[in-house]
């Protein structure tokens, strides 16, 4: 297995994506400050980090409800239930983005170390946290 599919592999698993051997999230709105086993900072220091997390969050979210909008309606033509359609795409456009938040995050850390591997400066010293 390659190092990116490695790294997506473990971001897909809510695991650190450099080590994989401890949990990203300190809850499921709440990623951790650094990993406990590998030390590697995940906003590496940077304001805003996240940002680009959000943006994977919101592409999933409509590619997702796009599928299912357009799954439903050519599964049940020539009679499409358009009656039917907001109470399928309410509850889609409330809970996918609650859902994958976790993911998104973890997703974009993978991202971030795929195109920019990690550095010294981005591990946490031994003697803070």
């Amino acid at each position: 297995m390659g190092r990116v599919a490695r790294l997506f592999g473990r971001a897909l698993a809510l695991r650190c994506p450099r080590c994989g051997r401890a949990p990203a999230l300190a809850g499921w709105f709440r990623v951790r400050p650094h990993c406990p086993a590998c030390r590697f900072r995940f906003d590496r220091g940077e304001p805003g980090y996240f940002v680009g997390a959000g943006c994977i969050n919101l592409v999933a979210v409509v590619l997702t409800f796009n599928a299912v909008i357009i799954g439903t309606i050519a599964l049940t033509l020539p009679r499409p239930p358009w009656a039917a359609v907001p109470y399928l795409a309410v509850p889609l456009v409330i809970l996918l983005p609650l859902l994958f938040f976790p993911f998104s995050r973890t997703l974009w850390i993978a991202f971030d170390l795929a195109f920019r591997p990690a550095e010294r400066n981005d591990d946490v010293p031994d003697d803070q946290g």
